[in-house]
């Protein structure tokens, strides 16, 4: 049910963020994009070295102390953490505020990296809140907290993006190279204003978890007061907390890094050793960070939601000497998250051009961005399990596993990608080929890593084929409605942005109820699997309305129920007659 919560938010979190980057791209473009996804990169990277590891590792800590009574070693561990991120996360954003232009390939996103270096701070404490909570099993907080970051990153950044761009005044002499600098400055500008709205999004959810855990000190202060256990200095709580925290951050470093040095290795070479002008590279890289990777991200962050709601849990299990049960809940994640990758993925492939049109209409780079979208969907699946069995080896004990692992998919990808930029013209399409295979590398690396430590049973034709089937199918009804639609549609309404507004929505809710009918009439997914779903018994009562289930099925089983009810009631009136009552 956590997972299902954070997972749900992880989706709406994602949506916000597309419905607010269609109008944003429109302000900044897509050369305002490229300069934005530079210094976000390495914002990324300077958040993984202070502070994006540190909600998985406090709720992996507090939740194995609260499963065995240690309130105080618990609170000892928030605190230490809370310190950790206030020296680490101010010396790091005072290093990007100082020495930006020595992070960034190209000159004018160091103005846009200045600018997100504050929230590197204030990320850092956000996060040790939302891994306290998480580690009393509870996602409310983090959800609402990521709902209300996201919707003042939007509606900030589009404002400030509007504000920063009518700054820049048109030149006196309207010359080709004079136009050109004014664009340049305009997406500059357009690019800080957004990153204004990320650092001012963070700030609000800061507050608002400040509030709630301001809330609840007194509960935590009464648990803290009835422990009995014996305290531990601060030092041994700093000594073990840093110990956790350092595999959970170079394995969540390790396995972001990817982008920065793609992006790194892009630019440079087609740069330098192409010769291709920097504001047109800025372009390119834009459509493909801001647009193509921006889709695939909603379906994989369910993955991410799910792997923080689990990394708790089954640690506690393996804090109390469950193994077998730890590694029950490990396959069953793995396997109700593959029913939501496995179909997105298809779906991607299937209306790749029709959700690009629908978020981003631009027409100059709809095109390339559909061909990027439908290559790129193929990742989401891949990187899911992997975010997954990341999560899986971090909570058994095993940190270090994904970190080596990691660090080979990426060496070898990086590789393949120097290749075929200098080699062949694919261009930006061998960002694509690299990241396919730095996530086939992961997933193929982890799961040996699995199968040897015996973390979890993986059933590839239950978890994998047979999804996979029903995703095919769903795909094929997916494409041909929409063509139909299209079709007709196109003969009566002028304007082909409202025509593939009109028919890519029922397309896709045609794709979900042929994918749930072959999931459920095969046998994929029984009744008694729907029902533990969150809201199981709404989508239970929901196939049953839509006809997915058959009554002759639903007959049958209530029979053979009913049956074991008159039985178990016929022994009952026995035993009562045998003692005379």
């Amino acid at each position: 049910m956590q997972a299902g919560i954070l997972a749900a938010t992880g989706i709406i979190v994602r949506i916000i963020g597309l419905l607010y980057r269609s109008p944003l791209t429109a302000i900044i473009g897509d050369e305002g994009n490229g300069y934005y996804g530079y210094a976000y990169n390495c914002y990324m990277i300077a958040l993984l070295i202070s502070s994006y590891s540190i909600p998985s590792a406090v709720s992996k800590i507090i939740s194995g102390k609260l499963a065995v009574g240690q309130y105080i070693y618990a609170q000892r561990t928030f605190r230490a953490a809370m310190y950790y991120v206030a020296v680490i996360g101010g010396i790091i954003s005072l290093v990007l505020m100082i020495f930006a232009r020595s992070f960034v390939t190209d000159p004018n996103a160091v103005p846009v990296l200045r600018i997100f270096a504050p929230t590197v701070f204030l990320f850092g404490v956000l996060g040790v809140l939302r891994g306290y909570f998480q580690a009393h099993k509870t996602m409310v907080q983090t959800s609402i907290s990521q709902i209300l970051e996201q919707i003042g990153n939007a509606l900030i950044s589009i404002l400030m993006a509007l504000i920063l761009r009518s700054t820049v005044s048109l030149p006196e002499v309207e010359t080709e190279e004079a136009m050109a600098a004014y664009q340049t400055s305009r997406a500059v500008r357009g690019a800080m204003g957004s990153a204004l709205g990320t650092g001012a999004g963070v700030l609000i959810a800061l507050v608002f978890m400040v509030m709630l855990y301001m809330a609840n000190r007194p509960y935590v202060h009464d648990r803290v007061f009835l422990d009995m256990h014996a305290p531990a200095p601060m030092t041994v709580v700093m000594k073990r907390l840093v110990s956790y925290v350092t595999p959970f951050l170079l394995s969540t470093l390790v396995y972001n890094m990817t982008t920065l040095l793609n992006q790194t290795i892009y630019t440079r070479v087609m740069i330098g050793a192409r010769g291709m002008e920097g504001s047109l590279v800025a372009s390119e890289y834009g459509i493909f960070s801001g647009k193509a990777v921006l889709i695939t991200n909603i379906p994989i962050a369910i993955a991410a939601a799910v792997s923080s709601a689990m990394i708790p849990e089954i640690s506690a299990k393996y804090a109390r000497k469950k193994r077998k049960a730890a590694r029950s809940l490990a396959g069953e994640v793995i396997r109700m998250t593959m029913l939501i990758a496995i179909p997105s993925t298809v779906g991607l492939i299937a209306l790749a051009r029709p959700v690009t049109m629908l978020l981003f209409p631009q027409q100059a780079s709809l095109a390339k961005a559909s061909y990027l979208l439908m290559a790129l969907a193929v990742t989401v699946a891949l990187y899911s399990f992997s975010t997954l069995t990341n999560a899986i080896l971090q909570s058994a004990g095993k940190p270090w596993t994904p970190v080596i692992n990691s660090l080979i998919a990426i060496a070898l990808q990086a590789f393949l990608l120097w290749l075929l930029l200098y080699v062949t013209p694919l261009g930006i399409y061998a960002m694509v080929i690299a990241l396919i295979l730095h996530a086939v590398l992961t997933c193929l690396l982890n799961q040996m890593s699995i199968s040897r430590y015996r973390l979890a049973t993986i059933n590839v034709r239950l978890y994998f084929f047979e999804p996979l089937e029903a995703a095919f199918v769903m795909g094929i009804c997916c494409f041909v409605v929409y063509f139909l639609l299209q079709l007709l549609l196109g003969l009566v309404i002028p304007g082909a942005y409202f025509v593939n507004l009109i028919s890519v929505l029922p397309a896709i809710l045609t794709g979900v109820y042929a994918y749930a009918f072959v999931l459920l009439r095969t046998g994929t997914v029984t009744k008694e699997e729907l029902r533990r779903f969150p809201r199981g018994e709404t989508l239970y009562r929901i196939a049953c309305a839509t006809g997915i289930y058959a009554k002759k099925r639903r007959r049958t089983r209530t029979a053979k129920s009913y049956g074991q009810v008159r039985h178990t009631s016929a022994k009952k009136r026995k035993r009562k007659n045998r003692y005379g009552f």
